[in-house]
């Protein structure tokens, strides 16, 4: 089994109204190759006739956005001129490539009527030869987003990236990432084998289990050893996980603000281009 390393607890740090855990990086963690980025916001209540999400249009360079709405929704808009409305249970995935601006905002309907909402935003780094690639975005709806039932419908996979026993996710990774939500019944259980040379990202968004012999609650980060294969998880009650798990890509990271490059000269470079209006305009 993969030894557990350490379990990490998110930093409180909400963004105006809007409550918001820090997952990584945090004092206790900086990143999990290529795993380089986590806010969980909410879960709260909206009254109506409310503000909405405050992410207005920002740029983003060198890495891609996994956007996951467990409850309420986004209206996404970009400078490529991508835009939609994704409900709870759907997924944005973004690839920010050589540059783009985007908003992620409240539609009207859930700024007029309110609602619950919780949302997770990862961040995943791209590899230098990528970097600079075609900006890319696409949104699916949940019911775009396959399932896999097991343990007798006690615990399901809701598969967006890679492939799960022959499935294949909603989306594609060019460097292989398997991403996946999981639910999970009371006493669900499942059974894992990750290569020992695949960083794991796992985090558990609510609930309890039992992982690899130790319990872990809500709202932590679990670091694996790559020492072993399986993981072993029983829910102690009803949770969601947020699994993923890759190949580290092993270059250097160079983060500022929305950029994250390989060097200090790339991330001037892109402040440059952003000012210089080569991210595209914005016509929203």
């Amino acid at each position: 089994m993969k030894t557990i390393k350490k379990i990490h607890q998110p930093v409180y740090e909400p963004i105006q109204d809007l409550i918001t855990y820090r997952v990584i990086p945090t004092p206790s963690i900086k990143y999990l190759d290529p795993f380089l980025f986590l806010n969980h916001h909410g879960p709260q209540d909206y009254p109506p006739n409310n503000d909405g999400l405050p992410f207005g249009p920002h740029p983003h360079r060198g890495m891609e956005t996994v956007t996951f709405i467990l409850d309420g929704d986004i209206a996404h808009f970009d400078s490529s001129g991508e835009k939609s409305v994704i409900a709870s249970g759907g997924v944005q995935w973004m690839t920010a490539g050589s540059g783009l601006i985007h908003a992620e905002v409240s539609s009207d309907d859930f700024k007029r009527n309110g609602g619950h909402l919780e949302i997770l935003q990862l961040w995943i780094n791209l590899p230098a030869r990528s970097k600079m690639s075609k900006p890319f975005y696409k949104g699916l709806q949940k019911e775009m987003i396959p399932t896999i039932p097991l343990d007798d419908e006690k615990v399901v996979v809701h598969l967006v990236s890679g492939d799960w026993e022959g499935v294949e996710g909603a989306f594609h990774s060019g460097i292989g990432v398997q991403l996946s939500t999981i639910d999970f019944k009371p006493e669900g259980q499942l059974r894992l084998t990750i290569p020992e040379t695949e960083n794991v990202f796992f985090y558990l968004i609510r609930g309890q289990m039992e992982v690899n012999g130790q319990l872990v609650d809500e709202k932590r980060l679990v670091e694996f050893e790559n020492d072993g294969q399986k993981i072993n998880i029983r829910a102690t009650e009803s949770s969601v996980l947020l699994l993923g798990y890759a190949p580290p890509l092993k270059e250097p990271v160079v983060s500022q603000g929305p950029f994250v490059m390989n060097t200090r000269e790339e991330i001037e470079q892109a402040y440059e281009d952003y000012q210089n209006g080569k991210f595209g305009s914005w016509n929203h």
